[in-house]
């Protein structure tokens, strides 16, 4: 008995210094990657390098202004697009569930959150780049929607799953129809799980270049016009990273440290906001 029980708690104190390594090891390369990023990037920061253009190549100087503003346009056009879809989808085959039917749009959207991005974008070329006869902002807004449904379908029908039943069943036996119910209980009372999806897939989406590699393309110059070629703040990464100059690779370093920044403000924006509704 004695040996049993010393048996156990050697398991018992394996299992939790196992447990504390790998959360070691998970908070040692989270904080390694951000002050890698900081030390890098935050020096170079200044209001110039968020509100300037780019500068010619081989010149010093210039910012990310045109980039940082097509970002938000492609990703604001994607979430347009991905939200109602990936919603609407969770709605359908949670509260009208079908057999086998529901299993299986959940089991494909988990397998396309694992397609490689820079797949999503060669289809998103062929799809709309090759039909249209050029690059634009409105393809990568339509590779970053594919990106975007599947992570709002996945963390939305979960969070439409644990909405109590009772609670669709008070609605429907005060005689509300099933529409009214799915808008004015289910939808509120999720909302919070909802909003953290929504915000988890479009970071998720913000920091992809691939697949604006085969859609959005880059643009050097100020646009804004969904129908041409728009430079991002992931593609802008790639280009100056992966330039000849050391200016460019200083603003690589600026830029990452300005997308880590935009994906922790809306996060914490995010929290607070739903923090706040909640004690309402």
């Amino acid at each position: 008995m004695d040996r049993h029980f010393r048996f156990r708690k050697f398991i018992e104190w394996a299992t939790w210094f196992g447990m504390l390594g790998c959360i070691s090891v998970s908070v040692f390369f989270l904080v390694g990657i951000l002050g890698y990023v900081l030390v890098h990037g935050a020096g170079y920061i200044d209001w110039e390098f968020l509100t300037a253009m780019p500068v010619p190549a081989g010149e010093t100087g210039g910012g990310i202004a045109n980039a940082l503003v097509g970002s938000f346009l492609v990703v604001a056009v994607a979430g347009l697009m991905a939200l109602p879809i990936g919603i609407g989808a969770a709605i359908f085959i949670n509260e009208f569930p079908s057999h086998g039917f529901g299993h299986t749009v959940r089991f494909l959207a988990e397998v396309l959150t694992g397609v490689p991005s820079i797949v999503v974008g060669l289809f998103a070329y062929a799809l709309v780049v090759i039909p249209s006869g050029g690059f634009s902002a409105l393809s990568g807004s339509v590779a970053y929607a594919f990106i975007m449904v599947p992570i709002i379908l996945i963390s939305a029908h979960e969070a439409l799953r644990l909405v109590p039943d009772s609670l669709r069943e008070a609605s429907l036996a005060l005689g509300i129809p099933k529409w009214r119910t799915i808008m004015g209980v289910v939808l509120p009372v999720s909302s919070r799980a909802l909003v953290t999806g929504a915000v988890l897939a479009i970071s998720r989406a913000l920091g992809e270049a691939a697949p604006m590699l085969f859609t959005a393309f880059g643009n050097s110059f100020w646009n804004v016009n969904l129908t041409k070629p728009v430079a991002t703040v992931p593609l802008l990464i790639y280009t100056y990273a992966t330039g000849p100059y050391e200016d460019w690779h200083q603003k690589a370093w600026a830029a990452s440290f300005v997308l880590l920044l935009v994906v922790l403000f809306t996060s914490v924006l995010t929290r607070a906001f739903l923090r706040s509704k909640s004690n309402e």
